[in-house]
């Protein structure tokens, strides 16, 4: 039976971690912060996003019963799109959304909304069973896991969007179809390795996130210096 403690307990479990690595992220564009409304926004869209992803989830499972990877495939598929949806109206589509590095962040703080719900629901069973020992070790993992997984592959996609940010309308959008595909993949290949690859899988899964973290984190940097074309 849910109570308000134990909803509290899971919130804080989800929402917490994904706020420190909030934290990290902005602390990198400290010199041009975004708005802290469109950062909130972007941040409570992408929670949204989970809300909406799930019933959709729950259909795929029904046509593609036993987490086969066409279900698993269209499970990433479907949170891949709505993270974008999420970054796109939190800040993409703004006004403020005025330089190289701004879709980055905006990508980056609504997949970490989505890891905060996201999170806070998988630490919600394991305390609804009174096993809190269970509970902290799923929400300390999936701060590890989880919550880099989601950050590298929403920021494939920003980093597409803020490498063409000069470019016309159609390069971006081939940028964004590609980097969305991407995104898609190495959300999917995580996923299967987790899944069907044991201990081992794990292993290289977040092996692949770290990597995929410090290849953003150079990207980052490089978004911070792209001027506009000059002809």
């Amino acid at each position: 039976m849910l109570d308000i403690q134990t909803i509290i307990y899971a919130l804080a479990g989800g929402v917490i971690p994904a706020l420190i690595w909030l934290a990290f992220w902005l602390y990198e564009d400290y010199k041009n912060p975004e708005p802290k409304g469109l950062i909130l926004k972007s941040f409570l869209l992408g929670m949204m996003a989970v809300v909406l992803v799930i019933p959709l989830q729950k259909i795929v499972d029904e046509i593609f019963p036993g987490m086969v990877i066409i279900a698993i495939v269209l499970w990433v598929i479907l949170e891949e799109v709505f993270k974008l949806g999420a970054g796109y109206l939190g800040g993409i589509k703004s006004r403020e959304d005025n330089e190289p590095l701004d879709p980055l962040i905006y990508m980056i703080t609504a997949a970490l909304g989505f890891v905060a719900l996201e999170n806070t629901l998988f630490i919600l069973g394991p305390l609804l069973d009174k096993n809190i020992l269970e509970g902290v070790l799923t929400g300390n993992m999936r701060f590890i896991g989880a919550s880099l997984l989601h950050v590298v592959s929403s920021g494939i996609v920003g980093v597409a969007l803020s490498f063409s940010f000069y470019q016309n309308k159609s390069t971006r959008r081939i940028a964004l179809i590609i980097s969305l595909i991407l995104a898609s993949i190495f959300h999917a290949v995580f996923n299967v390795l987790i899944i069907y690859k044991g201990s081992m899988g794990g292993i290289i899964a977040f092996s692949m996130s770290w990597v995929g973290v410090i290849l953003l984190l150079v990207a980052f940097e490089k978004a911070k210096t792209i001027a506009p074309n000059r002809y």
